[in-house]
């Protein structure tokens, strides 16, 4: 393939085109259940930012191929930077709705502790996901940093670097590129290229004919796939793993697909995706394409279809009942978690603001007086 040809194993109608990878069919159940949770998790998480239960959320309809395709080509001791929309790498490892839904609340049980915003997971186990940054492209040159370490060491370990077309205009994207190729790094760029940078669309984006041609001037192959296409996204990234993992250095993938929903819950994307590129692209839905493909397979009938999603919805909002019911994270835990060992003037400010606290109770929500 090259980086203007478009790697696609499934039709829009479930058929293969060419050869069918070899998938066992429990990994492509497992598979086609992660993107249906993606789908459950970002619905009610949606009903939940809406009804004010929970501040914020980022939509997945869409992109969830992806994100699961990717995934399955890591072995759970690769190392996953991700993007604000790809939790669903987290889920296809194991990692559970209630795990997320903690930080969707900010409670106690959540690894950050409160202190990110909701959807910016982060966990070490059972797969090493590192925390979610808002800022564009600040997780790429840490991928990099990250997988040269692990050839200085020796270890057979990937590091996968996730984002949007819209950080590839940062310096991030750019100065990890070029550190990647220089050094050999194992690490795979998955650029995710999903039509809109918030509101700023490709064109107004790149004048390149692809993302994955950028690949060319970092000294790397680069590969287009087509992210709505499971299969496509699992074997461009398998190869890409292998490569890595054998010491060739890293790959772009740029991967073309479609959110469906706006950039956040904080987005109106009907002010400037037109409705009929919409219409198009649901068309192409990957959760759909990959029930065509089922189907023929004699693995999925649209009762069983019906019965997952019932079942993840359920799953998650159990998960919301626990983490809502989990109390918020203690003053005390300020500083837990962010030093090795608390330098002596924060002991002090803190042990100060916890009496203060003691004397004068909490700050009322809402009350607009300074809590001193």
């Amino acid at each position: 393939m090259t980086a203007l040809e478009t790697l696609t194993i499934l039709a829009p109608d479930g058929s293969v085109k060419g050869r069918e990878p070899k998938i066992a069919p429990d990994e492509l159940l497992h598979c086609y259940r992660t993107m249906v949770r993606v789908r459950a998790f970002d619905d009610v998480c949606l009903k939940l930012q809406r009804s004010g239960r929970i501040g914020f959320s980022i939509p997945n309809k869409g992109v969830e191929a992806c994100q699961v395709g990717a995934a399955s080509a890591l072995a759970k001791t690769d190392w996953i930077f991700p993007s604000y929309r790809d939790f669903g790498m987290a889920l296809y490892h194991g990692v559970t709705p209630t795990d997320m839904m903690h930080n969707m609340f900010g409670n106690d049980l959540d690894t950050a502790r409160g202190r990110q915003m909701p959807v910016h997971f982060s966990f070490t186990e059972p797969i090493k996901f590192v925390s979610i940054s808002s800022p564009l492209g600040t997780q790429i040159p840490q991928a990099v940093g990250a997988a040269y370490a692990m050839k200085l060491r020796g270890e057979k370990t990937v590091a996968l670097t996730s984002f949007g077309d819209g950080s590839t205009s940062t310096l991030g994207f750019h100065s990890g590129m070029n550190f990647a190729g220089v050094w050999k790094a194992p690490v795979v760029f998955l650029c995710q290229n999903n039509g809109y940078a918030i509101s700023c669309s490709t064109a107004e984006q790149t004048a390149s004919e692809s993302f994955a041609i950028k690949a060319k001037a970092y000294g790397m192959p680069g590969v287009r796939v087509d992210g709505n296409d499971l299969l496509a996204m699992r074997a461009a990234t398998l190869e890409a793993v292998e490569r890595a993992r054998a010491g060739d250095g890293p790959t772009l993938i740029a991967a073309v697909t479609f959110r469906m929903g706006g950039h956040s819950t904080s987005d109106d994307p009907t002010r400037y995706v037109p409705k009929e590129l919409v219409e198009e692209w649901a068309k192409k839905d990957p959760i759909d394409r990959f029930e065509r493909y089922l189907a023929k397979k004699k693995l999925w009938t649209k009762e069983l279809g019906e019965r997952l999603y019932a079942e993840c919805v359920d799953e998650v909002s159990a998960a919301v009942k626990v983490a809502e019911s989990t109390p918020a994270p203690k003053l005390e835990s300020i500083f837990s978690d962010v030093f090795a060992n608390v330098p002596a003037h924060l002991r002090r400010q803190g042990q100060a603001a916890f009496d203060l606290a003691a004397r004068k109770g909490d700050a009322g929500a809402g009350d607009g007086k300074f809590p001193l």
